[in-house]
This record gives C-alpha cells, structure tokens and sequence, in this order.
C-alpha cells in the first residue's frame, strides 16, 4: 500500500466532518447517555489533496459508499470510546482512499491451449452423440 503511505491523515481533517450518535452494543446504564458512535462525512469534491482525476476515480470506485452530496460516508461503533472510533473511522478513510486510488494492472491477454479446445470439442461432440441416440426413428 504505498498509496496509503502517500495519504496524511492531516491533510485530510479540513474536509472531513464529524457526527456523533448513540451507539447500539455493550454498555450497560451508561450506553443510553453517551453518544459514541461516530459518523466520519469527506468532503471528496472540495479536498485540494487529490488531483480531479484522482477524484474522479475515489468517485467512481466508491460511489456505493458516497451520498447524493457527494460526501463519503464512514461510521465506526466499534468500542465505547468516541475518540477511539474517530481514530478508526478515519483510519478507514485513508485505507479506502488507498484502495479507490491504487492503479489497476492490465489484463493480460490470454488464449485457450490447444489441448483446452480439443478437451471442449470432445465433450460438444459427447453432447451431440447423447442427443442423436435419444431420438426415435421415424422411418
């Protein structure tokens, strides 16, 4: 992941937005009164780090995960800290940055071997003999 290497996270924090909820889990009496779980909102359009071609393709990559806004949205409930979740929504973020950013490879052309196209003409002609042994004669 050296794309994720390239992503600071301090870069990032002037176009991320958060919010808070409770959170649903472990807790006890406590869990009714704090709002732990966190709700992390990107800014993909207005953030000055990534050219318009790499938004184009965080855009595309994750447009499941991106609102009608144009916000990517990330949420953590994963302990009972709201700091801890911060931390981890918006390690989140960068890994999936890293991802929707990390050039595809070219797929390289292949044929099927001689002895794949013989194995498929065999099984074909098989078919083809089953088929013609099952019909009445007419005659």
């Amino acid at each position: 992941m050296a794309q994720a290497e390239r992503i600071d996270i301090d870069s990032l924090l002037p176009f991320v937005r958060f919010q808070t909820s409770r959170s649903g889990g472990a807790g006890g009496q406590h869990v009714n009164k704090v709002e732990t779980k966190v709700e992390l909102l990107f800014d993909v359009g207005a953030a000055t780090v990534f050219s318009e071609d790499e938004k184009a393709l965080i855009r595309k990559r994750l447009s499941n995960r991106l609102q009608a806004e144009g916000l990517l949205q990330i949420s953590s409930q994963e302990t009972r800290s709201q700091l801890r979740n911060k931390e981890l929504a918006l390690q989140k973020l960068v890994e999936l940055l890293a991802i929707a950013l990390k050039p595809e490879r070219p797929r390289k052309a292949t044929k099927p071997s001689k002895a794949a196209v013989q194995k498929r003409l065999d099984a074909k002609r098989q078919q083809a003999l089953r088929k013609i042994n099952r019909r009445k004669d007419w005659s």
